[in-house]
């Protein structure tokens, strides 16, 4: 009976941890970390061999981070993401990739929801976009901009 009572507990804390909240802090990212449900992920992008970019259902976009580096991420033809409750989550969630002949599991160190904005610029720090340069106008000439001198006794 008690062990029944534990196991209910234990499950019942995973799952209060990994729910995740929509209130923003200002920065586009909750304030306890994100979860993305398994089901929404709709594709990735590799920004290195710890940092990926997770796309979701209703244009939502999260920068995951990898407790370490996943040698061989960028060459993998798919990766899979894995959790026992359906929900990634920092801490618990996995990251699955095929090396060669081998599966590996990575564990998921954080998970944070992105604007528009901080997206792009992770795809500009990582090398994955260029940034849009604005050029400078010309300069032009400007007439009557004579130099006056100010000191009265540098005409004698």
């Amino acid at each position: 009976m008690v062990l029944k009572q534990f196991v209910a507990i234990v499950c019942l804390s995973i799952l209060l941890g990994c729910a995740s909240t929509d209130r923003d802090d200002g920065e586009g990212s909750s304030r306890r970390g994100d979860c993305i449900h398994q089901s929404s992920i709709r594709g990735y992008r590799v920004l290195d061999e710890r940092n990926l970019i997770v796309d979701a259902s209703a244009r939502k976009t999260y920068h995951v981070t990898l407790q370490r580096r996943a040698y061989g991420l960028r060459n993998s033809w798919g990766i899979a993401f894995d959790s026992p409750t359906g929900s990634i989550c920092a801490g618990f969630g996995e990251v699955l990739f095929r090396d060669g002949s081998i599966t590996e599991s990575i564990r998921i160190a954080s998970i944070r929801k992105l604007i528009p904005e901080e997206e792009e610029d992770l795809l500009i720090r990582f090398g994955l976009k260029e940034p849009e340069v604005k050029r400078m106008p010309v300069p032009q000439e400007v007439e009557g901009a004579d130099i006056e001198e100010l000191d009265p006794d540098a005409n004698e």
